[in-house]
């Protein structure tokens, strides 16, 4: 019983903490009645069984956990008397899918979770840490490696962001239609951050996590479903190409498995052919946004029937097109790779030189482990360690770090 808990917790518990931040109000009480349910469940499945609605089992217990923990703090306020209304013992067929939706509002609390997180009166960097950290459930640790930025830094981001949801009471519900319009590039980027972390981890033992990118992907769907714009659908196409390698991109060991090397028939042809209909969608609704070109060059990918016949030529176009819309280093150190792929290292070479000497990528390591595949393949021996040491100094993630460590030991004495 106490693994099936843990996977219970694995699967629900970003959802079941939603739910009661919808209930309670509070993102704190509602972290500590997370912890209560899972306690309770902890004490009491092994001894009366596992219910037949794990999930509001849980809502409900941390509820009533929350009412018992303001008691102890003698609250007796309006807020504990609309809380405690609910019966003790949910009827699991009565509580309400938290999937369902219609035009109006998207029923899913993690949704409406998303958008409070990512209210105006928040600064872009604490919607994103805020949301990865509440609704996604990552460690402090994980969204600092995503900001590049140190872990206490990013606490008391955190913490500033909560205090000023509760200062200014901003409910926790989703927005009338103009404010959900308004509000769609904090949320799109931070679901964009969240599949990312589940796609290539920061950090850890494992390439990713599965349960984030799919939550991220289901998210993605959520959106188009209430606001079916371009943007979304690009997101939504990126995130399905990108997810549908997923099976290629390891091996049975968990070692990384380049693009180049990948067994295409693992490829998922599913979502491969789902998300090439969306990024058409988004393509030919309006000018090209940087989901929507992004989702293409990993369409391109997934056209070509092996790693010989990709169309570079095409791949360095649409970096072009990218890189005007929106222009950041990463861009250009992705556009160089292509650049090399259909010109020669060489030239990739010296795209990334300039980078790195212009300072702006001198702590990415994906920039380094570029450049130290290039010098290798050009017999630049002595240059390329340098650049797979320098990488491995700035790998946090195993598999990466394995991925490195063989390509130096390989280089001739």
């Amino acid at each position: 019983m106490g693994r099936r808990i843990e996977a219970v917790y694995r699967q629900e518990s970003r959802r079941v903490f939603a739910s009661l931040v919808r209930l309670l109000g509070d993102l704190d009480l509602a972290e500590e009645a997370l912890h209560d349910a899972f306690v309770a469940a902890a004490q009491q499945w092994p001894r009366d069984g596992e219910p037949r609605n794990p999930r509001a089992w849980l809502v409900s217990a941390g509820r009533f956990k929350a009412v018992d923990r303001l008691r102890r703090r003698t609250r007796h306020d309006a807020a504990v008397k609309e809380i405690a209304v609910a019966p003790e013992t949910p009827d699991p067929s009565a509580w309400p899918d938290p999937f369902a939706q219609n035009e109006e509002t998207v029923a899913d609390d993690q949704l409406r979770l998303i958008y409070t997180c990512c209210h105006p009166v928040l600064s872009p960097d604490a919607e994103v840490a805020l949301t990865l950290r509440e609704v996604c459930g990552l460690t402090t640790e994980e969204i600092a490696s995503a900001f590049l930025t140190g872990a206490p830094t990013l606490a008391q981001r955190i913490v500033r962001a909560k205090a000023r949801i509760r200062q200014d009471g901003i409910p926790y519900e989703t927005p009338a239609a103009p404010d959900v319009a308004a509000r769609l590039a904090s949320v799109l980027h931070v679901i964009y951050l969240v599949f990312n972390e589940g796609y290539s981890a920061s950090s850890g033992e494992n390439l990713g996590r599965a349960d984030l990118a799919a939550e991220a992907i289901r998210l993605g769907r959520l959106l188009c479903a209430l606001t079916p714009e371009r943007e979304a659908l690009g997101l939504l196409a990126l995130m399905l190409l990108q997810d549908s390698r997923r099976n290629a991109r390891a091996s049975a060991d968990g070692d990384l498995i380049l693009l180049s090397d990948q067994d295409r028939s693992l490829w998922d042809r599913a979502q491969i052919a789902e998300g090439q209909a969306l990024v058409t969608q988004a393509l030919l609704a309006g000018p090209p946004d940087p989901y929507a070109l992004q989702a293409a060059i990993a369409a391109v990918h997934a056209n070509a029937a092996h790693s010989d016949v990709t169309d570079w030529a095409e791949i360095v176009g649409l970096y072009d097109v990218l890189a005007g819309v929106q222009p950041s280093p990463v861009v250009e150190l992705n556009r160089a790779a292509a650049v090399a792929m259909r010109d020669g290292p060489q030239q990739g070479l010296a795209l990334i030189d300039a980078l790195l000497a212009r300072g702006d990528l001198a702590d990415y390591h994906l920039a380094h482990a570029a450049r130290a595949d290039l010098c290798r393949r050009l017999g630049m021996t002595t240059e390329a360690r340098e650049a797979y040491e320098r990488a491995l100094l700035l790998t946090r993630q195993e598999p990466e770090r394995r991925y490195l460590q063989r390509r130096l030991d390989e280089l001739p004495a």
